[in-house]
């Protein structure tokens, strides 16, 4: 993840990627980075393409992560879950590709 220097969507307009490859996951400095604490995000909307049938496949997705020195930031998470509703895959798959790249 870049350092808070080099952040590239925070405070700007921004495209969503074109695909989940495409994406760019920024990173802040955490505040409190001495102290043990959780961090939430959900997404209630996901959606990806079934490989299939190419219907629209829904996950709602609820992620805790316990930070270290940096924070994922939050709007360059929501333009990554975005990025995979042009995806054909299964959102099974799709929650542990999310997972290992956080």
């Amino acid at each position: 993840m870049p350092s808070q220097k080099n952040t590239l969507q925070l405070g700007r307009k921004v495209a969503v990627p074109a695909s989940p490859k495409n994406a760019i996951l920024d990173a802040v400095a955490n505040p409190h980075p001495t102290t043990d604490y959780a961090v939430r995000f959900t997404a209630p909307e996901f959606t990806v393409l079934c490989p299939i049938t190419g219907q629209p496949d829904f996950a709602h997705f609820v992620i805790d992560y316990c930070p270290n020195s940096k924070l994922l930031e939050s709007k360059s998470f929501k333009l990554y879950l975005m990025s995979f509703r042009n995806e054909a895959a299964f959102h099974e798959d799709c929650t542990l590709v999310i997972g290992k790249r956080i």
